[in-house]
């Protein structure tokens, strides 16, 4: 069996960190290629001197120059640094790379993820903003490259299993599950006295910031709803959202002769990684799932009043082009608006359909064209939200 060598993309989050635990438990598979760090130095530090990558890259020229000291203060040697995003496009397209796995969160990771699909490697993909802003660019490289883009994401990677069970022509439509996040249960009366503490508490799941306010709102499935229609070819009407508290049924896909089909297993994102990584194959793992776990499974509506959000991301799905990417880029701003205490809750939903309604119908040929319109969107956003970062500088009188 020859080793398959992995390029991580966000090698220092958690889907990077469960990569190389993976890599770590099956020696004989795999091996770290490359690795895209981004700026936390020191866990850079402890990977390179740990895994030996080929190259690795940080954010920034400084912080690639202090990385190059210490790894040469530690007699480590054979290892190119380097930084930006020319230096994670080269850890996606190195000659050795066999595999890339993208985890860089938002919009960073999508020159490097479209030039591995250029470079002829296939992709893991941990980052569905890829996919909502460039999609169709990426779907046109894959099969141009003959490679696969392979999901990562838990309930995408659900959907990839079942739909192995018939063809696409069979396929009625997929149900998206989610876990209703923190707020499921609460009065919309109440969503304009959410705290920050209260939305980065989720019941299900331990992610970064962004994402887990992104669950809170429900415009995390939303992205998901975009990522499916251009994962799978099918048309937002046939990509539906079930609100699952319980989390261990992770999408299901129903056919057109009534058989619905689910994929259970334990909430580990090491078992999404190691399918996607052994893919067509399938390895044995210790990743074993309770049954009694099964004991009760609800499954229920989602509220499109309380989760604007789900509204706007399907509105967004129909329209297609600038508009996904302008979803994304106002979420991106309207959340750290929100975690800064700039904005209420609700404030996030409806700062993203403001820039939507100020967004233009442009579908974009290039990667170029997509960083514009995503750096447009956020603009936007940014001029709609001044007055609230500037009332919020401002001392209150008494």
């Amino acid at each position: 069996m020859s080793l398959k060598r992995i390029a991580i993309l966000g090698s220092t989050g958690s889907i990077g960190q469960s990569t190389l635990s993976i890599i770590e438990s099956f020696p004989e598979r795999f091996a770290v290629a490359s690795l895209a760090a981004g700026r936390n130095l020191e866990a850079a530090f402890e990977q390179a001197c740990r895994w030996r990558p080929l190259a690795i890259s940080l954010a920034t020229e400084e912080l690639a120059a202090q990385l190059a000291a210490r790894l040469k203060a530690a007699g480590v040697t054979g290892i190119e640094v380097l930084h930006g995003t020319a230096g994670t496009v080269r850890v996606a397209t190195l000659p050795e790379v066999d595999f890339v796995v993208s985890a860089i969160v938002g919009v960073a990771g999508l020159e490097a993820t479209y030039a591995a699909v250029e470079a002829g490697k296939p992709v893991g993909l941990a980052n569905k903003e890829a996919m909502v802003a460039a999609g169709d660019l990426l779907n046109a490289a894959a099969r141009a490259k003959n490679v696969p883009l392979l999901p990562i994401d838990s309930e995408h990677n659900a959907i990839h299993q079942c739909m192995r069970a018939g063809d696409l022509h069979e396929v009625k439509q997929i149900w998206l599950t989610a876990s209703g996040g923190p707020f499921r249960t609460l009065p919309l009366a109440d969503f304009e006295h959410i705290t920050v503490a209260q939305a980065l508490k989720h019941p299900t799941w331990v992610m970064g910031r962004r994402i887990t306010i992104d669950s809170a709102t429900m415009l995390n499935k939303g992205l998901e709803i975009i990522e499916a229609c251009r994962l799978f070819d099918l048309p937002p009407s046939a990509v539906k959202v079930t609100v699952h508290p319980q989390s261990t049924v992770h999408s299901l896909v129903e056919y057109v002769d009534g058989s619905l089909l689910a994929q259970i297993s334990v909430t580990d994102m090491r078992l999404p990684i190691l399918y996607a990584m052994t893919w067509p194959e399938r390895v044995a793992s210790e990743l074993t799932f309770d049954m009694t776990a099964l004991s009760q499974l609800t499954f229920e509506t989602p509220d499109f009043e309380r989760f604007p959000c789900l509204r706007l991301a399907y509105e967004a799905a129909e329209t297609g082009g600038a508009h996904t990417i302008a979803l994304n880029a106002a979420d991106e701003i309207a959340v750290e608006a929100f975690l800064e205490g700039v904005i209420p809750f609700p404030g996030i939903p409806r700062t993203i359909e403001q820039v939507l309604e100020a967004t233009p119908h442009r579908h974009p040929q290039s990667i170029t064209e997509v960083l514009a319109l995503d750096e447009q969107a956020r603009e936007t956003a940014r001029k709609l939200l001044a007055p609230a970062f500037r009332d919020a500088a401002t001392p209150s009188r008494v």
